[in-house]
C-alpha cells in the first residue's frame, strides 16, 4: 500500500455543503483537499439538501485535482446512514466521520460503507477529538486497512478536557502527541486542527510551524485565507529540496568509493538523514506534479 502521507495534504479545507456559492468558490482555490461539509456547518432542516449538493459536486468532475472528502453525521445521529449511502454512490476520496472514539466506530463506519457499495478509492478519514481517542488512538487506526487519514478534531477536545485556547496548545500537546505516534506506528496519514481567529495571520503561522515541527501531514482550514501561508508551510523550501539533493549525492558518492563516515556540510550522514532526504523530494515531487 501506498504510504498515505506522501498525498499532499498541506492544506485541507472545511466548506459548508449548505452553500452554494462557498462550493462553487472552492473549485478556484488553491487547498490540496476539501471536506465538504454535512455537519456543524448545516442546519437540521438543511441537511438532506446539502447531502444531495455535496454529491452532485463529487461527481461533477469540476474540482480539478484536488482530493475531495465528505463529512458525514456522526454514528451516533439519525443522518448517518443516509449519508453514508448517498457518499458511497457518489465515490469520494474520503469520507469524513466525526468522533471516532473507538475500534467498533472504525469497524461501523467500514461495514456502512461496504453495505453502500462504496468504491475502493474512498477512503475513512476518521476525526479524533475526544479524550477516549487520545487514549486508544493506536487502536483506532489500525482498525481498518481503509482508514488512511487521521483528523486532529482540537476544538473539541479543548472542549472535553475544560481546557484553555492558548498559544502553543500546552493543554493540548499530550493529546496531539499520542495521535502522532498512532499515526506513524500504523502509517496513517494525520491532519493537524482548525486554528480559529481567520483575522490572526502571526498566530496562525506560528501555530502552522508548530505542526509542521511535530510532525503532521497538514492542517484542517476555515478560511480560504489560510490556504497560501498553511501551503507554503508545509511544503519544502528550495533549500530544503537543494540541501535533500546534495546529501543523496555526497552518500551514493561515499558508498560507491567504499567510504565508511560520511560528511555533507560538516554533518555526519547515515541512512536515516538520506531517508528524510529522499522522502522531502517524494513529497515535493508530489506537491510539483499536483
Amino acid at each position: 500500500m501506498s504510504d498515505p502521507s506522501l498525498t499532499p495534504r498541506r492544506s485541507v479545507l472545511y466548506m459548508p455543503g449548505a452553500n452554494e456559492r462557498a462550493l462553487e468558490k472552492a473549485k478556484t482555490l488553491a487547498a490540496d483537499a476539501l471536506i465538504l461539509d454535512l455537519e456543524d456547518a448545516v442546519a437540521p432542516d438543511a441537511k438532506v439538501e446539502a447531502r444531495d449538493r455535496v454529491c452532485a459536486a463529487v461527481g461533477s468532475g469540476e474540482y480539478g485535482r484536488k482530493e475531495l472528502t465528505i463529512r458525514v453525521n456522526g454514528l451516533d445521529t439519525q443522518w448517518f446512514a443516509d449519508d453514508v449511502a448517498a457518499a458511497a454512490q457518489a465515490g469520494p476520496g474520503g469520507i469524513v466521520v466525526p468522533k471516532v472514539s473507538s475500534v467498533a466506530d472504525v469497524r461501523a463506519i467500514e461495514a456502512a460503507l461496504e453495505k453502500a457499495g462504496a468504491p475502493d478509492r474512498t477512503l475513512i478519514w476518521a476525526m479524533v477529538e475526544t479524550p477516549a481517542a487520545m487514549l486508544h488512538c493506536e487502536e483506532i487506526a489500525s482498525a481498518s486497512e481503509r482508514l488512511a487519514v487521521l483528523v486532529m478534531g482540537t476544538n473539541d477536545l479543548a472542549k472535553e478536557l475544560r481546557a484553555a485556547h492558548v498559544p502553543g496548545r500546552q493543554p493540548l500537546l499530550t493529546g496531539l502527541g499520542l495521535c502522532l505516534l498512532a499515526a506513524r506506528a500504523t502509517g496513517k496519514a494525520i491532519l493537524d486542527g482548525v486554528y480559529n481567529d481567520v483575522k490572526d495571520a502571526e498566530g496562525f503561522a506560528a501555530e502552522c510551524r508548530q505542526g509542521v515541527e511535530m510532525g503532521f501531514d497538514g492542517k484542517t482550514l476555515i478560511h480560504p485565507g489560510q490556504i497560501e501561508p498553511c501551503n507554503a508551510a508545509w511544503a519544502p523550501s528550495d533549500e530544503a529540496v537543494a540541501d535533500a539533493r546534495a546529501l543523496i549525492a555526497t552518500f551514493e558518492q561515499a558508498v560507491a568509493e567504499g567510504r565508511g563516515v560520511v560528511v555533507h556540510n560538516g554533518r555526519m550522514v547515515e541512512n536515516l538523514h538520506v531517508e528524510t532526504a529522499r522522502r522531502v523530494l517524494a513529497f515535493h515531487e508530489a506537491i510539483t506534479n499536483r
